[in-house]
């Protein structure tokens, strides 16, 4: 029952929204779109909608408690940045019009998961490798971690700023779903909680793995079939992308393996003066040595962190089974592509060689990878904007 109150609460929050601007509005029916189905508040739903806010404390008390916060971290410089990009990546199959740029670290399983995305459904972007030691290329902004993705001709400034992998992919499919909302529009359903935890920025957006179809009706899938997406969306981040410090970094040769591995596929000696690049991989590898010491025991992995990987890519090999290609079926979902995303972070590194040879997760990774570099998602993508357009 809290968490229905809870739910009745977010709804009159809403309703009240529509008397005072939130950064724009969050209308009824862009909160309705949580559930992605009429009838959203019916008291099934409303157990739902009720995970959005933290049981027992009401949404409206966390967005005026943090609202000033949220603020901050969703306001963007006047000027937009102007920085080379590391490359560029042009598919000729793109009918998007967007111009996206992408600030990220090339082997952060976060930003990997929104390259996947990008990828799969054909997008162009450019890259803005960013030093992971200075941060010098997002001194610009507000927000201080990565990815962060601009896109130009969008905003009041000219320019959109999205922030947080999962929010930035939510807001892209949501936008794929429906070309006509405008991202401005789609990026307020994503309301940030800023906090402070031992003196470091925290940011929470509750709603974060939800897809907004808006007005929507011929959906795409059914309700069960986006919560399992949005459970392991959520799985890939709070669980998964866990496994990965403690075993890349497991001894130091590993840990200076993995940063000569960083290194090369990130293009750090393109992009980095040799100073930069030293500093990174040998500093990098030697903190990152022992903070996966840390991690293997406040994430309580196993003495030997090999078997806590291994564990976690048999769990998920178990829930996308036999009889389906990937999760979403015969077609990758945000799930598939999460998982794909974390995980080919470490393609190169010893970690995942062991994890393939020892376990089933190797078939599903090579199908998944055919899938992303063969932008097999664009078709459709095409189809949808090209209709908008015309």
């Amino acid at each position: 029952m809290r968490i229905v109150a809870a739910a009745r609460t977010l709804e009159s929050f809403v309703l009240n929204q529509q008397a005072r601007s939130l950064r724009g509005s969050l209308s009824v029916k862009t909160v309705r779109s949580f559930s992605n189905a009429k009838g959203f508040w019916s008291r099934k739903r409303l157990a739902v909608a009720g995970s959005v806010a933290v049981a027992g404390v009401t949404l409206t008390s966390l967005v005026q408690r943090w609202l000033p916060h949220w603020q901050s971290v969703q306001a963007v410089s006047s000027v937009r940045p102007e920085i080379e990009p590391s490359r560029r990546v042009n598919i000729e199959t793109d009918n998007s019009g967007l111009k996206l740029t992408l600030f990220q670290f090339q082997t952060c399983p976060f930003c990997c998961k929104v390259r996947a995305v990008l990828d799969y459904y054909g997008f162009s972007y450019d890259v803005v490798e960013v030093n992971s030691v200075t941060k010098k290329q997002i001194k610009w902004s507000n927000y201080k971690k990565v990815p962060i993705i601009l896109v130009d001709g969008a905003g009041e400034e000219g320019f959109l700023q999205l922030n947080d992998s999962s929010v930035i992919v939510s807001v892209l499919e949501s936008w794929r779903q429906d070309p006509q909302q405008s991202l401005e529009k789609l990026q307020e359903c994503y309301v940030c909680i800023e906090s402070e935890e031992r003196g470091k920025k925290v940011y929470e957006f509750p709603n974060k793995y939800f897809i907004m179809f808006m007005d929507k009706t011929n959906l795409p899938s059914t309700p069960e079939q986006r919560q399992e997406e949005r459970k392991w969306r959520k799985w890939a981040d709070d669980h998964l992308v866990h496994m990965l410090s403690p075993n890349v970094y497991r001894t130091p040769s590993e840990a200076l393996q993995a940063f000569h591995y960083f290194s090369e596929v990130g293009q750090w000696d393109q992009n980095f003066s040799t100073p930069e690049r030293l500093m990174v991989i040998y500093t990098g590898a030697a903190v990152m040595y022992i903070l996966g010491k840390i991690l293997r025991k406040k994430y309580n992995l196993k003495e030997d962190v090999r078997e806590s990987l291994y564990d976690a890519c048999k769990e998920w090999t178990k829930v996308v089974g036999r009889k389906r290609k990937f999760l979403g079926g015969d077609q990758p979902n945000l799930a598939d592509l999460a998982v794909y995303g974390v995980l080919n972070s470490i393609e190169g590194c010893q970690a995942f060689q062991e994890a393939q040879a020892n376990t089933n997760i190797g078939s599903w990774y090579k199908n998944m990878q055919r899938a992303v570099l063969a932008h097999e998602g664009a078709h459709p993508l095409n189809k949808v904007t090209a209709a908008a357009k015309n």
